[in-house]
């Protein structure tokens, strides 16, 4: 039984469908630098107030017409309901089930977007979220402290289990904060990689995760318009 696999803010899903062939290519376009990097975690006293709804949140999402010709909207997933259980990396067992495979970030303003392209399948994803800047680095933070904290283990969804190598990267110099991270995901003898990467720019996070070529593709785009002003 082949996997394929889509990585979110939270982590792994393990759908029971046929797993993209494998790319480590990272080539696309450079990241853009919007504003210097600030080193160290924000404090309540000096936060923005979270002020974009969910409804905000998806007009600031990359749509088709951002992205250009060959990608197609990928619908909304079905929840998983089999038992989960991550083995070789504690830290990411103690966020739970939901935590460490699939979902999204528990924070009240959100919105998400999915695409393949062409007709590799690659996957592209977008999460935006809006809150207090310390709680969004908080959440955040911790996962990406868990999932490179264990350079491999293994997730067992159901009858379906998946080896997990992670490599924590250089992340571009942009926003408030910056996460980035690389995995390869392997099982039934395929792989594919994932490439990660975070941005907290004040009260709001943007997440995109997919084949590496893409998000080094439209990562800064991404942060141009999620952080547009008007």
């Amino acid at each position: 039984m082949r996997v394929r696999v889509a990585i979110t803010a939270l982590g792994i899903t393990a759908a029971l469908l046929a797993v993209p062939a494998c790319s480590t290519d990272t080539t696309g376009v450079k990241h853009q630098t919007r504003s210097s990097v600030q080193t160290g975690k924000p404090s309540d006293a000096v936060v923005k107030p979270a002020d974009l709804s969910s409804a905000a949140l998806e007009t600031r999402l990359l749509d088709r017409s951002d992205l250009g010709s060959g990608y197609l909207p990928e619908p909304e997933r079905p929840p998983q309901h089999d038992d989960v259980t991550v083995l070789g990396c504690p830290a990411l067992a103690e966020l739970g089930g939901d935590a460490a495979v699939g979902g999204t970030l528990s924070f009240p303003r959100k919105a998400k977007a999915d695409f393949t392209y062409g007709d590799s399948n690659s996957e592209f994803s977008e999460e935006l979220y809006s809150d207090r800047a310390k709680k969004l680095s908080d959440g955040i933070d911790r996962i990406f402290d868990a999932m490179t904290g264990c350079p491999t283990y293994q997730v067992v969804t159901g009858d379906t289990s998946l080896d997990v190598t992670s490599q924590k990267l250089p992340a571009p110099h942009t926003g408030d904060q910056q996460w980035s991270q690389l995995l390869t995901l392997s099982t039934d003898g395929r792989s594919t990689v994932v490439k990660q990467t975070a941005i907290r720019d004040g009260s709001l996070l943007l997440v995109v995760s997919g084949s590496p070529a893409l998000v080094d593709r439209h990562l800064a785009q991404a942060l141009a318009k999620a952080t547009r002003t008007s």
